[in-house]
Protein backbone atom coordinates (compact mmCIF):
# COMPACT_ATOMS: atom_id res chain seq x y z
CA UNK A 1 0.00 0.00 0.00
CA UNK A 2 1.14 3.53 -0.76
CA UNK A 3 2.53 5.67 2.05
CA UNK A 4 0.24 8.47 3.21
CA UNK A 5 1.97 11.77 3.99
CA UNK A 6 0.78 13.58 7.10
CA UNK A 7 2.12 16.11 9.53
CA UNK A 8 2.89 15.33 13.17
CA UNK A 9 -0.29 17.21 14.08
CA UNK A 10 -2.38 15.21 11.61
CA UNK A 11 -1.04 11.89 12.89
CA UNK A 12 -1.72 12.92 16.49
CA UNK A 13 -5.31 13.92 15.64
CA UNK A 14 -5.89 10.50 14.06
CA UNK A 15 -4.41 8.75 17.12
CA UNK A 16 -6.71 10.78 19.38
CA UNK A 17 -9.76 9.89 17.28
CA UNK A 18 -8.75 6.22 17.30
CA UNK A 19 -8.36 6.24 21.08
CA UNK A 20 -11.78 7.90 21.48
CA UNK A 21 -13.46 5.39 19.17
CA UNK A 22 -11.91 2.42 20.96
CA UNK A 23 -12.22 3.57 24.56
CA UNK A 24 -15.45 5.61 24.53
CA UNK A 25 -17.56 5.11 21.42
CA UNK A 26 -17.15 1.34 20.97
CA UNK A 27 -18.07 0.47 24.61
CA UNK A 28 -21.09 2.81 24.43
CA UNK A 29 -22.35 1.11 21.28
CA UNK A 30 -21.85 -2.34 22.83
CA UNK A 31 -23.89 -1.21 25.84
CA UNK A 32 -26.59 0.18 23.53
CA UNK A 33 -26.79 -3.16 21.68
CA UNK A 34 -27.06 -5.07 24.96
CA UNK A 35 -29.81 -2.76 26.19
CA UNK A 36 -31.72 -3.02 22.91
CA UNK A 37 -31.52 -6.84 23.03
CA UNK A 38 -33.33 -6.77 26.35
CA UNK A 39 -36.35 -5.25 24.61
CA UNK A 40 -37.19 -8.56 22.97
CA UNK A 41 -37.74 -9.52 19.32
CA UNK A 42 -34.75 -8.34 17.28
CA UNK A 43 -36.53 -8.45 13.90
CA UNK A 44 -38.58 -5.35 14.61
CA UNK A 45 -36.33 -3.74 17.19
CA UNK A 46 -35.36 -0.35 15.71
CA UNK A 47 -33.03 0.50 18.61
CA UNK A 48 -31.11 -2.72 18.07
CA UNK A 49 -30.75 -2.18 14.32
CA UNK A 50 -29.70 1.45 14.82
CA UNK A 51 -27.05 0.42 17.36
CA UNK A 52 -25.75 -2.30 15.03
CA UNK A 53 -25.55 0.23 12.22
CA UNK A 54 -23.56 2.59 14.46
CA UNK A 55 -21.30 -0.32 15.38
CA UNK A 56 -20.59 -0.90 11.68
CA UNK A 57 -19.73 2.76 11.14
CA UNK A 58 -17.49 2.83 14.22
CA UNK A 59 -15.62 -0.38 13.34
CA UNK A 60 -15.18 0.82 9.76
CA UNK A 61 -13.68 4.11 10.91
CA UNK A 62 -11.38 2.29 13.35
CA UNK A 63 -10.10 0.09 10.51
CA UNK A 64 -9.67 3.10 8.23
CA UNK A 65 -7.65 5.04 10.82
CA UNK A 66 -5.50 2.02 11.70
CA UNK A 67 -4.72 1.48 8.01
CA UNK A 68 -3.81 5.14 7.52
CA UNK A 69 -1.57 5.20 10.57
CA UNK A 70 0.16 1.96 9.60
CA UNK A 71 0.94 3.43 6.17
CA UNK A 72 1.64 6.95 7.39
CA UNK A 73 4.71 8.84 6.38
CA UNK A 74 4.75 11.29 9.29
CA UNK A 75 6.66 14.41 8.30
CA UNK A 76 7.95 17.02 10.71
CA UNK A 77 7.37 20.13 8.61
CA UNK A 78 9.62 22.21 10.89
CA UNK A 79 12.58 20.22 9.56
CA UNK A 80 11.70 20.60 5.89
CA UNK A 81 14.23 22.51 3.79
CA UNK A 82 13.16 25.91 2.49
CA UNK A 83 14.18 25.58 -1.14
CA UNK A 84 11.59 27.91 -2.65
CA UNK A 85 9.45 25.06 -3.95
CA UNK A 86 5.92 24.40 -2.83
CA UNK A 87 6.04 20.96 -1.23
CA UNK A 88 4.23 19.12 1.54
CA UNK A 89 4.16 21.29 4.65
CA UNK A 90 4.87 24.51 2.79
CA UNK A 91 3.02 27.73 3.57
CA UNK A 92 2.03 29.67 0.47
CA UNK A 93 0.73 33.23 0.17
CA UNK A 94 -1.36 34.13 -2.86
CA UNK A 95 -2.35 37.65 -3.87
CA UNK A 96 -5.41 38.59 -5.89
CA UNK A 97 -3.95 41.10 -8.34
CA UNK A 98 -7.28 42.87 -8.80
CA UNK A 99 -8.06 43.48 -5.12
CA UNK A 100 -4.56 43.05 -3.65
CA UNK A 101 -6.08 40.73 -1.03
CA UNK A 102 -3.60 38.14 0.21
CA UNK A 103 -4.53 34.64 1.36
CA UNK A 104 -2.14 32.18 3.00
CA UNK A 105 -2.52 28.43 2.51
CA UNK A 106 -0.67 25.47 3.97
CA UNK A 107 -0.10 22.22 2.06
CA UNK A 108 -1.05 19.26 4.28
CA UNK A 109 -2.12 15.60 4.11
CA UNK A 110 -5.55 14.50 2.94
CA UNK A 111 -6.94 13.98 6.46
CA UNK A 112 -5.89 17.44 7.59
CA UNK A 113 -7.21 19.33 4.57
CA UNK A 114 -9.86 21.94 5.36
CA UNK A 115 -10.37 24.67 2.79
CA UNK A 116 -12.21 26.87 5.31
CA UNK A 117 -9.03 26.88 7.41
CA UNK A 118 -6.82 27.38 4.33
CA UNK A 119 -5.36 23.88 4.62
CA UNK A 120 -5.00 22.32 1.17
CA UNK A 121 -4.32 18.64 0.52
CA UNK A 122 -1.02 17.84 -1.14
CA UNK A 123 -3.09 15.64 -3.49
CA UNK A 124 -5.64 18.32 -4.40
CA UNK A 125 -5.79 19.66 -7.96
CA UNK A 126 -4.97 23.11 -6.57
CA UNK A 127 -1.62 22.22 -4.91
CA UNK A 128 0.47 21.83 -8.10
CA UNK A 129 -0.62 25.26 -9.33
CA UNK A 130 1.42 26.92 -6.60
CA UNK A 131 4.64 25.76 -8.32
CA UNK A 132 3.97 27.64 -11.55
Amino acid sequence: MQQIPMTLFGAEKLREELEYLKSVRRPKIIADIAEAREHGDLKENAEYHAAREQQGFCEGRIQEIEAKLSNAQVIDVTKMPNNGRVIFGATVSVMNLDTEDEVTYRIVGDDEADFKKNLISVNSPMAPWFNR
